[in-house]
């Protein structure tokens, strides 16, 4: 749902984009050539985000721990190796638009796209605000 949610509000400004590239590493949600920017939006139980929204399950703990911890070390060699392909990284975490600490999506999709138009390379957007 955020992810079409974000994918929505972009397209409405103006912005396209392509999904799911099959050829770029971690197959990015949300791809502006363009900007060569790539966009992922992790839902916070999936990638053991530390928000209110993750919460360690309590039935077969050592399967969700090799689960998680795998998740997100896939995504610490996906993003470096995008970063070395020279690519923007954007990570849209769930908390951002969704929970008690959720920011309307219009916000979240400005962030975006102030970050799409700077030379900064990196953007983390949390339910706390943006990195």
């Amino acid at each position: 749902k955020g992810e079409i949610l974000i994918r929505a509000a972009l397209h409405k400004r103006g912005y396209r984009y392509r999904l799911h590239r099959k050829d770029l590493p971690g197959r990015p949600d949300l791809v502006l050539p363009k900007y060569g920017a790539a966009i992922f939006i992790n839902g916070c139980f999936w990638h053991g985000h530390g928000c209110h929204l993750f919460k360690w399950p309590k039935t077969r703990p050592k399967f969700w721990q090799t689960k998680i911890t795998d998740n997100q070390h896939r995504d610490v060699r996906n993003h470096r190796r995008l970063r070395e392909m020279g690519w923007k990284l954007c990570v849209v975490w769930e908390c951002a638009y969704k929970g008690k600490t959720r920011t309307p999506i219009d916000e979240v999709s400005s962030w975006i796209i102030c970050w799409l138009c700077s030379s900064q390379l990196d953007l983390e957007i949390t339910g706390e605000g943006c990195k």
